[in-house]
């Protein structure tokens, strides 16, 4: 099935915003971006927002909410279930069917996909993304990073790439042949991500860099949006490689891994691997 929904998938800076003493400085990260949580001339639509990612999510929503304010939403609310139990609440599905967009917060991935995968609320964002074309997901680092079939949630933090030093596992499956990674330019994640794709080369690598986010609508056709970039990783062409020989702690190499960078306006078809880019002045 085609989804009618959009996904927006944001690099993130949560933790930056969190620790910083310059307050305006926090609240400024995204703001372009966050625009995009609800349509133009919609600004009224409620979004819920979810932070039960982090381990700081009362500090998160205070941030959350002078930023909302500075853009002009004024129909928001925060939720943080802590377990499948919670997840399957019914204020939680009540709210997500008065929800236009629902965002995760940055934390821990896999506490993400832990509480909500085949939960009652997670079935019910995944219907309304596949069939209201007004209804928006969106993630911001590890949030953005949990929306994927298959999501890294450790290691790969080697300059060079070593045998059995990542680890995978399912995330919530609203975003198909991709796996995600964010913070990527500034916390030097080439390597991890690069790895898990040599990996799973029937998969595209998103490496999201910060106040950066790829806007998805169809499932596939993505426009990059934000001051950063976006690093695309494609496994297909691979020719050699020692990965299913290295052993653990062994150094890999690889031949002929593509790799495309993209700024705002660049598009991509990630279900046929077309680019297009934006006109030059």
């Amino acid at each position: 099935m085609v989804p009618k929904g959009k996904l927006l998938i944001i690099g993130g800076a949560e933790e930056r915003k969190g620790q910083h003493p310059d307050k305006e400085l926090q609240i400024s990260e995204h703001f372009d971006i966050l625009k995009k949580l609800l349509p133009e001339g919609k600004e009224k639509g409620r979004i819920e927002v979810v932070t039960s990612a982090s381990s700081v999510g009362n500090e998160i929503a205070e941030i959350y909410r002078q930023t909302f304010r500075k853009i002009g939403y004024q129909n928001y609310g925060f939720m943080a279930p802590r377990s499948k139990q919670d997840a399957r609440a019914g204020e939680i599905c009540e709210r997500v069917k008065k929800a236009d967009a629902v965002f995760f917060t940055g934390g821990d991935q896999l506490k993400l996909s832990t509480i909500f995968a085949g939960t009652e609320s997670w079935a019910l964002i995944k219907e309304r993304y596949e069939r209201d074309k007004d209804f928006l997901v969106a993630g911001t680092s590890a949030g953005a990073m949990a929306l994927s079939d298959t999501m890294i949630i450790g290691g790969g933090m080697n300059e060079a790439l070593i045998g059995a030093d990542i680890q995978t596992a399912s995330g919530l499956g609203f975003l198909h042949g991709c796996i995600v990674d964010t913070h990527f330019i500034r916390r030097g994640r080439f390597s991890r991500l690069a790895h898990a794709i040599i990996l799973n080369t029937v998969n595209l690598g998103i490496g999201l860099g910060e106040d950066t986010a790829l806007l998805i609508s169809e499932g596939r056709s993505a426009t990059c949006v934000g001051s950063g970039m976006v690093t695309v990783i494609d496994g297909a062409a691979i020719l050699n490689t020692n990965i299913s020989d290295a052993e653990s702690g062994s150094p890999i190499y690889v031949e002929n891994l593509k790799v495309h960078l993209l700024v705002e306006g660049c598009k991509i078809n990630l279900e046929e691997k077309k680019l297009s880019f934006p006109k030059s002045n």
